[in-house]
């Protein structure tokens, strides 16, 4: 069963699927008919070199089977993406992957790559900075420590370390359940170097990719970050956004903290597809009841991460 990380991708991909069986099954068929080898012209109506959602009528004229995918579901899709994913032979079908994801759209998306939420346990290597500070401040939520702001240009941010992700242990110590108060003692207490800082990847979070539509626009509305209404219709009512969620990323960047003109920009100038990353906004909540809106904006990381 494939995996897509849009359904866009996914309804294209299955586009491509049928293009391919149609052309490898309907040439197989008329060749084995025709007693005829492998390397044998085509019969006569099969258009050569285009995607085989193309076929002919007996009296000649090229009618598409599919949809011409530069008006699919409204995308603004390039117009040369034809070419793209047109069929090839076997050796060189296979459309552009993902993390195990089929992605003929997506796949080259730089902002997907940067938004993955992998849910996983990695570990980190932080030092301390001039000030003998890491640069992080968590929260408790259900027993948990979770990463609530990432100061810039910090060594956790140039660590690796995110908001929203779960820290496990501090050089070795295991600190479920510890409070507020006694993870940043072990901060503070830590050598300068060498600290190991044991993370899960954003649990809360889940990020959905999205096209632009021939206007630009996604399908959703937001106010202080949260999203209150979907577009019918639009990518982000097809691909699962849902209300009452809380934006925390665009295409892995940080918008934690911003102003809605300045997150309206970001989304403004990135690449179709673009991913958002939100969490329920009932965890954020949690996660900075305890922060004052100036340190957000003016001291967490708003940088864009490497690939």
């Amino acid at each position: 069963m494939s995996l897509y990380p849009s359904l866009e991708d996914m309804k294209v991909g299955q586009m491509m699927q049928a293009q391919l069986k149609e052309s490898v099954y309907g040439n197989g068929t008329s060749a084995k008919e025709n007693g005829s080898n492998a390397s044998a012209p085509p019969e006569e109506g099969r258009i050569v070199g285009k995607p085989s959602g193309y076929a002919m009528h007996r009296a000649g004229m090229a009618v598409p089977v599919y949809p011409s995918l530069t008006h699919y579901m409204g995308l603004d899709v390039p117009s040369d993406f034809d070419n793209t994913v047109a069929v090839r032979p076997p050796a060189n079908n296979e459309v552009t992957t993902f993390n195990n994801m089929m992605a003929p759209l997506s796949g080259q998306s730089v902002g997907l790559k940067r938004a993955q939420v992998t849910n996983s346990i990695r570990e980190l290597i932080l030092c301390k900075d001039k000030d003998g500070k890491v640069g992080v401040r968590v929260a408790s939520v259900n027993s948990g420590i979770f990463v609530c702001l990432v100061a810039r240009g910090s060594p956790a941010e140039m660590g690796g370390l995110r908001f929203g992700d779960q820290i496990l242990q501090v050089n070795g110590t295991v600190i479920a359940g510890y409070s507020v108060d006694q993870v940043h003692k072990l901060f503070r207490k830590a050598p300068v170097n060498g600290i190991s800082v044991v993370v899960r990847d954003r649990p809360f979070e889940r990020t959905v990719t999205l096209h632009k539509d021939s206007s630009g626009q996604v399908g959703f509305q937001f106010k202080k970050g949260e999203i209150v209404s979907l577009l019918k219709d639009s990518s982000a009512a097809r691909n699962g956004l849902l209300t009452r969620h809380q934006l925390l990323e665009v295409d892995g960047q940080n918008v934690v903290g911003l102003k809605d003109k300045e997150i309206t920009a970001i989304i403004e100038a990135a690449q179709s597809p673009l991913t958002v990353t939100v969490v329920p906004v009932h965890i954020y909540e949690h996660i900075v009841n305890k922060m004052s809106s100036k340190l957000m904006k003016n001291v967490m990381s708003h940088s864009v991460p490497d690939v």
